[in-house]
Order: C-alpha cells, then structure tokens, then sequence
C-alpha cells in the first residue's frame, strides 16, 4: 500500500496564494474521512497546515483538489459548488467504444444497498434520445422508493482506441460517485474502477480531474482556471501510439 506524506503532496502545487491552495492529488489517499489510514487533510493537520476541502474527489481519482486556507475563501468556493457556479473537466479511459461523438448523461441517483449509489431506475429502462443526444429514463421508469436526485453528466469523446475511449466529461452536477455510476450503468465502466471491476488484477482507475473555473473574490479577474495536465502514462496508456484530440472535446463540450 502506498504511503503518502504532506511534504511530498504538496511539493509542487498547482498554484497557491494566502487564501487558496490548489493541488494534482495521486491516486490512493482521500481528501477527507478516510477510516482506517489518514487522509489529505488529516496529514496537513498534523503538518502544521491546516486546509478546509472545497470539495471532494474520490480516493481512486487522480488530479486538481482546491483546498481553502481561510473561512472567507473557503465560504465563497464551496458555495460556488454547490450552486454549480464551479465548471469542472474530468478525463476518463472507459472499457467500451460505441459512445456518441458527443452526448449528456441524464440519470437520477439514489443511495443503494451499503452506502452505495445507483440509478433511480433500472438499466433496461435507460433509453438513448438521438435528437437531443441524451441518455435518460422515462418518468415513468423512475424509482421513487428512495429519495432520488438529479444528475447530468455531458462528455464528449477525445480518442476511441481498440475497445476503449477517453472521455472528457462535465458534470453539470456534483453528486456522489456520479461520473462512475452514470458510466457504469451504460455499460461503459471506467477502467480499473473497483466499484464496478471487482476481482480484477490491481490497477490505478483511470478517472482524472482535470480542469475547474471558479470565481475567486480576493483575486483581479471575473474568473480562474486551473488545470492538473494528466501525465503522459495516463493518456498513452491504452492510446495505441495515437494523439487524443481533447482540444476538440473541451470545445464540444463549451458549445
């Protein structure tokens, strides 16, 4: 198991100021919560350091966390995120390569058995609109159970390779697990997902945050951005020797 410490995390950071500490997280370790083994913020605690999570990415996913150093800045993003004023970018490697060019992911969730998350319907029910270019469950196919949540994801594909594709995806939404629950209920699971691959050899899961604007109030511009480029393991992984076109998906998905 891999040992992390916050010297080495945050060794080169993506930016950082007094307000706001951005940083490409590895794969392995959580932001926060972490029951067994410390987390992100546990281990800039006991450094002397302490950060407040903007929000969350998953342990398996790699890349750009914006962690608040003051209430102030800390306040003002979080509520950016929840108000879906944060513009996110993932890139993701999926098993699967018969995805639309360009599409949207619109699929309530709802908690499952154990903590998990899942479709508020059943995946036979899940219909694919052409026209709108939209995955999507019938009103009538929606289980109400549970309480259940809206979710959409759009996602535009960078490089189709053998039986994979990369992804760039924007979740419009920011529930729980929601890029891999969505994929993985289209029969599209993102590669080395242990939500979904169980059993399989251990591997990194090929999710990556990748790209996020924000408004940053103490700063002299309407609105930032900030990138975590993927490392050329990620993208050459299952590319074949062949260049993703992600310049092309960020502007499918921007139009």
């Amino acid at each position: 198991m891999t040992t992390f410490s916050w010297s080495e995390l945050r060794r080169r950071p993506v930016y950082e100021d007094g307000h706001l500490l951005v940083l490409d997280k590895p794969p392995g370790i959580s932001v926060m919560g972490e029951r067994h083994t410390d987390s992100l913020t546990d281990l800039a605690a006991a450094a002397g350091e302490p950060v407040h999570w903007v929000h969350r990415i998953d342990k398996v996913t790699s890349g750009l966390l914006l962690l608040a150093r003051t209430p102030s800045a800390h306040a003002s993003l979080t509520r950016q995120f929840a108000d879906r004023g944060a513009d996110k970018r993932y890139l993701a490697w999926v098993e699967g390569a018969r995805l639309p060019e360009r599409g949207t992911i619109d699929l309530p969730l709802r908690p499952g058995r154990k903590g998990t998350i899942r479709i508020a319907g059943e995946r036979d029910a899940i219909r694919y609109d052409a026209d709108r270019r939209r995955f999507e469950l019938p009103e009538s196919a929606v289980d109400r159970s549970k309480p259940s949540y809206g979710s959409r994801t759009d996602f535009a594909t960078a490089l189709v390779s053998g039986d994979r594709t990369l992804l760039v995806l924007k979740p419009v939404t920011g529930r729980r697990h929601q890029i891999r629950v969505h994929l993985a209920w289209l029969g599209f699971p993102i590669v080395g997902d242990p939500l979904f691959q169980r059993g399989q050899p251990e591997q990194r899961t090929y999710l990556h945050s990748w790209g996020c604007e924000i408004t940053c109030d103490w700063r002299d511009e309407p609105r930032t951005r900030f990138w975590a480029p993927p490392g050329e393991e990620f993208l050459d992984v299952f590319a074949d020797g062949r260049k993703p076109h992600l310049d092309d998906a960020l502007e499918t998905l921007a139009g």
